[in-house]
């Protein structure tokens, strides 16, 4: 038995573009965690020049990374962002569950598009691990080299932000098929966990950039 689509919270839509305390709240719990992935940037480049002054041991290093591998994965993530706005363009809408077939996207609704952007999420999560796990058989470890300390110092804090928005993404959708009204909170939720999704996604991108393009 499939569970009942709630209602939503009807003459409350035009209020979710006014500005409410929990998304500015958010803007700026953001923005320090901007500070923060800033000082790890900041780190990458500083290890990576005297690295560099000293051998090529940043280069030999960076030849093990597989970047048609991580350009995929990079790809999901992005793709799951697009995902995630789409979610939210429905939560604004009020349209929680999908209305037509599940090969109806144009029916979706906000629980389907958020499940999806989970999925996603959680296959760039699982991309990740396997890449660690063929760079720790080439000896690329947390402890084998300054190169091996930064890399996985920087995605693997970037992987932890990543698994709590996969997180929220669950609270999200469970409390859809919990609620029977879609109220304007639950609304506001959905835009809150889409501005970090967003984050982490833009982040990622930055930190692509640099450890795989740039190197």
């Amino acid at each position: 038995m499939s569970a009942p689509t709630p209602t939503f919270e009807a003459g409350r839509v035009h209020s979710l573009t006014r500005p409410n305390m929990v998304s500015v709240g958010t803007i700026v719990w953001l923005s320090s965690e901007l500070m923060f992935f800033a000082a790890l940037f900041a780190a990458y480049f500083t290890i990576r020049n005297v690295a560099n002054s000293q051998g090529d041991l940043w280069d030999t290093s960076t030849s093990l990374l597989n970047l048609p591998f991580s350009t995929a994965n990079t790809t999901i993530l992005v793709l799951s962002s697009v995902t995630c706005q789409l979610g939210v363009f429905a939560a604004e809408r009020g349209r929680v569950g999908r209305s037509g077939g599940v090969l109806s996207l144009s029916g979706w609704g906000m629980r389907e598009w958020f499940v999806l952007t989970y999925l996603m999420g959680a296959v760039f999560v699982a991309g990740q691990a396997l890449e660690y796990a063929e760079l720790v058989r080439e000896n690329v470890t947390i402890a084998s080299s300054p190169y091996g300390s930064v890399f996985y110092l920087t995605t693997g804090f970037h992987g932890l932000h990543v698994t709590g928005g996969l997180i929220a993404f669950l609270l999200v959708i469970g409390r859809t098929f919990i609620a029977r009204r879609f109220t304007h909170e639950q609304a506001v939720s959905a835009i809150v966990v889409s501005y970090y999704w967003h984050f982490v996604d833009v982040v990622w991108i930055a930190l692509f950039a640099a450890i795989y393009l740039i190197q």
